[in-house]
């Protein structure tokens, strides 16, 4: 952080910028902020998620703000910088993984457990309201203002020679893994949890260095391992969550109408759009991508009585983990915001699904 500090310029200073427009007097303000996010502009966070996001942004303030964006790190790096970043106003709004400052923001994860969610969209917006709903996982951003989360579509499995169809499967099967919550879901199910970074893993697996891994649609489209894997498991197992932050100052800066216009665009507004609208959006799109290439995508969904068996060995033993984690570390109500978390899931489930199709429609 120290050379990060060091690269601050008087002008990054000023990131928030204020143009007055004169005719005469005073007429109107407009407001500059700069959005960095991690992604080139060609990944679907960035396609679906933060450009029209930016524009949108502009349209409900009939002009008075401007977003102008940073993808691809351009301002600092995401996963170790985000935060202490957008704090010293290097960018005035970011991009950040909850994970990667672990424990600052770990009840915000309180989904990363597997077996729970269904699809990023109702993830996502449960996690929004458990963040609405709770003091103290509000007071885990307090240096910041959140303008919103959301989650990734839940991992399945891809393999390269053998399809998974029952917990006995994994054994004998090297799977790589994100680390965390998600290895220590792959021992419990038998499988030998591999960990490498995610650009080597086309490489690995095209070359048979590991059996397959866990991975969310979004990613099989990013780094095209549907080149090199044939097999898919659909079971929802774990999740990451993803949030866009603001600088505290530059946020206190904007008048109070321009503010509520842009929380419009933010929380479950933002979920929909996000979760839904970029992640389960992925899942249309794969199977295209997958002809395309001329490739096989060979499904299979476990029946419920054996899914259940992988929640009795490797869901309910991490479920109480976290709680014992987070009690631990002095949130003695751990166990009540896990049972919310799972209660808004069955709920938001049983309502209109996929909102994100209606409301972020884009042509395919």
């Amino acid at each position: 952080m120290k050379r990060l500090c060091n690269k601050i310029y008087t002008v990054v200073a000023l990131t928030f910028g204020l143009t007055l427009i004169f005719t005469g007097t005073v007429i109107a303000a407009e407001y500059t902020i700069r959005l960095h996010y991690e992604m080139p502009t060609t990944a679907p966070l960035a396609v679906y998620g933060f450009e029209p996001w930016a524009k949108d942004v502009e349209k409900v303030t009939n002009g008075r703000v401007k977003v102008q964006t940073f993808p691809g790190d351009t301002l600092f790096k995401t996963k170790t910088d985000a935060v202490e970043a957008i704090k010293a106003g290097i960018a005035d709004i970011g991009f950040m993984y909850a994970w990667a400052f672990a424990p600052q923001f770990d009840l915000t994860d309180v989904l990363s457990v597997p077996f729970v969610a269904p699809n990023a969209e109702v993830a996502s917006r449960a996690t929004w309201r458990i963040y609405q709903k709770f003091p103290e996982v509000q007071k885990q951003w307090k240096g910041v203002k959140l303008l919103a989360v959301w989650t990734t579509d839940p991992y399945i499995f891809i393999t390269r020679d053998k399809q998974i169809k029952t917990m006995e499967d994994f054994a004998g099967m090297k799977m790589r893994m994100t680390g965390g919550m998600a290895t220590k879901m792959m021992k419990l199910l038998g499988g030998t949890p591999m960990t490498i970074p995610m650009p080597q893993n086309y490489e690995n697996l095209q070359k048979g260095v590991i059996d397959g891994m866990a991975a969310p649609a979004e990613a099989i489209l990013g780094f095209r391992l549907y080149e090199v894997v044939k097999y898919y498991t659909l079971v929802p197992t774990t999740l990451v969550t993803q949030e866009m932050i603001m600088n505290l100052n530059s946020w206190n800066r904007l008048p109070k109408d321009i503010q509520e216009a842009i929380m419009r665009l933010c929380g479950d507004h933002a979920a929909i759009r996000f979760g839904g609208g970029c992640f389960d959006r992925a899942w249309t799109i794969l199977p295209k991508r997958v002809k395309e290439a001329n490739r096989p995508m060979i499904t299979y969904t476990p029946p419920q009585e054996e899914i259940d068996r992988w929640i009795e060995k490797a869901g309910k033993p991490l479920w109480g983990e976290w709680v014992d984690t987070m009690v631990s570390r002095g949130y003695k109500n751990a166990a009540e915001i896990q049972q919310e978390a799972i209660r808004l899931v069955k709920e938001i489930s049983r309502g209109k699904k996929d909102n994100w199709k209606e409301m972020f429609p884009f042509p395919e």
